[in-house]
């Protein structure tokens, strides 16, 4: 096992507190399980996982308190000691995308597990690339002797499972995942036992995600055309949506079946044994941006020509505490592409559902917006 993780990890790994640790006293302590915890301390997500990852941390450890350092090296006569509880075999390195080393230890300092040294970083680089981390915080969980993916989602173990009942968190079964009722748009229900024999596609789709609205139009052609040749195919659903009237709104396009939205614990199971992960704030923001910054700065540019303040503002809402205070303070649906022009002088607001935004669609609404041909909606 040290061969492997000294060829992932090097030879020296250090404490919240600045110990060095040998990553060959690992197989000593006899870990099975390894969680790499992909992160930055300037980011107020990692710093909320950080938290609650600790509190898990300690639950499944047995430690008394998850305080610095805790757990994080072999103590006393721990290559001699009696084969450790199951739950005891997990260890998670912290692999950092910090470029300012003070900020870095100060985050680490709180971390009861083990970090690469800051100096490291060619090699955390090659652990963020062999991964393929796109956001953070993300945590995935590898065999500790072989170094497969047990389970790409590690946050979805924290919440779905925080006393460690499944440990080590490994794939089941699609059958004994997927079991239970499912639903067809028309509110028929059947068990998921009916569909043995036939070929399965599972669907990760959202309302909110403009791709995955256009992918859903031209799937629905390719299931008809299959199941119209006679082919025993079906496909699921399973909902990334923000509420339940924005799955039955999306659902209610769809001919195949689906994970009941109430049912997130399904959904969840789901999601972790496909390693699928909620990226929606990140790519559906960043094709928004593209979409809208030529827009904007055509508009901005017209009215500096004229020596004159641009009338309007533009930005793309994300998932974060200000977008939701926004969204509830001025009662925006959860559906989405949405455009939305808000004027809080005069408490009103403008708004437009569309199945999809076009640089079209946007250059038009703003237009007749600003020759006062939309009709205002109150706040």
């Amino acid at each position: 096992m040290s061969g492997f993780l000294e060829e992932l990890l090097g030879e020296k790994l250090v404490t919240g507190g600045g110990e060095e640790v040998d990553v060959h006293s690992l197989s000593a302590r006899g870990i099975s399980l390894l969680g790499l915890y992909f992160g930055c301390s300037l980011s107020a997500p990692c710093a909320q996982l950080s938290a609650s990852l600790a509190a898990f941390y300690g639950r499944l450890r047995g430690d008394a308190a998850a305080g610095p350092g805790a757990g994080a090296g072999p103590g006393p006569g721990a290559g001699a000691a009696a084969e450790p509880e199951p739950r005891r075999r997990l260890e998670i390195v912290f692999v950092s995308s910090d470029q300012d080393q003070r900020q870095w230890q100060d985050f680490v300092r709180d971390m009861p597990w083990l970090a690469l040294p800051y100096k490291e970083k060619h090699r955390k680089l090659k652990l963020w690339n062999k991964y393929r981390i796109s956001n953070i915080p993300s945590l995935i969980f590898l065999d500790a002797t072989t170094g497969k993916v047990v389970c790409r989602n590690g946050l979805l173990v924290i919440r779905d499972d925080p006393e460690g009942l499944e440990f080590p968190w490994g794939p089941k079964p699609f059958r004994e995942v997927i079991a239970g009722p499912l639903l067809r748009n028309n509110g028929q229900s059947l068990e998921s036992s009916s569909l043995e024999g036939s070929h399965v596609g599972v669907y990760f789709s959202a309302h909110w995600c403009p791709p995955c609205r256009s992918l859903t139009r031209v799937l629905v052609e390719s299931y008809r055309k299959i199941k119209e040749a006679g082919q025993k195919f079906e496909i699921i659903f399973v909902s990334a949506d923000r509420s339940e009237d924005s799955f039955k709104q999306y659902f209610s396009e769809m001919p195949w079946l689906a994970v009941p939205y109430t049912d997130e614990a399904r959904r969840s199971r789901l999601n972790r044994l496909y390693g699928i992960q909620d990226s929606e704030d990140d790519g559906e923001s960043e094709a928004a941006k593209q979409l809208i910054q030529p827009i904007a700065e055509k508009i901005i540019a017209k009215y500096k020509a004229k020596e004159e303040e641009a009338p309007l503002l533009f930005f793309v809402a994300g998932e974060d505490d200000m977008t939701d205070s926004l969204r509830d303070y001025t009662n925006l649906p959860e559906a989405a592409p949405l455009l939305t022009i808000l004027d809080m002088s005069a408490r009103a607001k403008y708004v437009m559902d569309v199945e999809e935004i076009t640089p079209a669609i946007v250059e038009a609404f703003v237009n007749d917006f600003l020759a006062e041909k939309l009709k205002p909606e109150p706040i």
